[in-house]
């Protein structure tokens, strides 16, 4: 006997022509349905057969309409705010779709202890986003009881998670390229190959357009901004004989601190040393020289992460595994041309 098709809140949206969102309100009682709209849709559930997915221990079957933002609390300092302005796009995104956003910062001790978030603990959510990067045995720990979540920023080697991120390999090959068409072939890349996949797939970009040009290139040669947990560090940089022509950073903040850096040690940008960033987050006008970068639209990215989390929680039809949002060189002053 042919086995019966499970009936999902995309199927009675689509018969109704309404939005699952608006279906899973009904379904579950909540406000911001009409009550004939609201009875319509639950005698057609009825009628298609339709039966709500309890998915997780958290859950019990209720719907709260709001979807949590986990970000661990060291990318939340007072200089490390890219993930705030990350947040603000996301929750304008979810807030469109009729959902409400509720943040949580995840603490050292937290994710050392594989402390579960209290949102989830409390049943405050339908789903989460986790956004930047954490330990792979927490995410196992939600893992084993919540299936309601997804990566934003980074990845994982479990192909099994849903993550959104950019692509960083690509841009950075294609930044770093750009650089070296300016003439520059003694180039260090900077960031914490360790810290986070976003970091990773940065340098192995820029690695393979310095490969590509036959111009040396290995983690030794990596100049830190941070600790392998996140954390900022002081610029260790070579001395003035073996400075090099040019410094492709990980992130725009990790650029901008540089070119301080560099300033108060005599350097002119893009004079002596060319730098580049990659995000297009540091507002230009807070800048002493114009910063080529890569610009990935945060809208973009929240668009993404908003469309898959709420597919993800409403059982509708969804491409898994790693989504990547592609990103474009912005040319500005901070890349001096030293052909000829």
């Amino acid at each position: 006997m042919e086995q019966k098709k499970k009936v999902r809140l995309s199927d009675i949206a689509k018969k109704l022509n309404i939005s699952t969102v608006t279906v899973s309100k009904a379904l579950a009682n909540k406000d911001g349905v009409g009550d004939d709209l609201r009875k319509q849709i639950k005698d057609l559930a009825s009628e298609m057969g339709y039966k709500a997915k309890n998915n997780s221990s958290f859950s019990n079957g209720k719907i709260t309409g709001n979807i949590g933002i986990l970000i661990p609390s060291h990318f939340f300092g007072i200089n490390t705010s890219f993930y705030w302005y990350i947040f603000n796009f996301l929750s304008t995104e979810l807030l469109h779709r009729n959902y409400y956003s509720i943040m949580e910062l995840l603490s050292a001790q937290d994710e050392e202890n594989l402390v579960l978030p209290r949102m989830l603990q409390d049943k405050k959510v339908d789903g989460i986003i986790i956004l930047g990067q954490v330990k792979e045995d927490y995410i196992d720990k939600i893992r084993l009881q919540y299936n309601n979540f997804i990566l934003l920023d980074f990845y994982t080697d479990n192909t099994s998670l849903d993550s959104v991120s950019n692509d960083d390999y690509y841009s950075s090959y294609i930044l770093t390229s750009y650089v070296i068409s300016q003439g520059h072939k003694n180039i260090r890349f900077v960031g914490n190959f360790n810290a986070t996949t976003s970091i990773t797939d940065r340098f192995m970009g820029f690695q393979k357009a310095m490969l590509r040009n036959g111009l040396p290139s290995s983690v030794e040669d990596i100049i830190n901004d941070r600790d392998d947990k996140g954390f900022q560090v002081e610029f260790k940089l070579p001395p003035k004989e073996e400075m090099p022509t040019a410094f492709v950073c990980n992130n725009d903040l990790t650029a901008s601190n540089l070119i301080d850096k560099l300033q108060t040690l005599g350097y002119r940008i893009p004079e002596d040393i060319s730098v580049t960033g990659f995000d297009n987050y540091v507002a230009q006008s807070n800048q002493s020289v114009p910063l080529t970068t890569v610009a990935i639209k945060p809208e973009d990215t929240a668009n993404v992460a908003a469309d898959l989390i709420i597919k993800k929680i409403t059982n509708q039809p969804y491409i898994k595994g790693r989504h990547l949002v592609s990103g474009t060189i912005i040319i500005r002053d901070s890349v001096k041309n030293i052909n000829n």
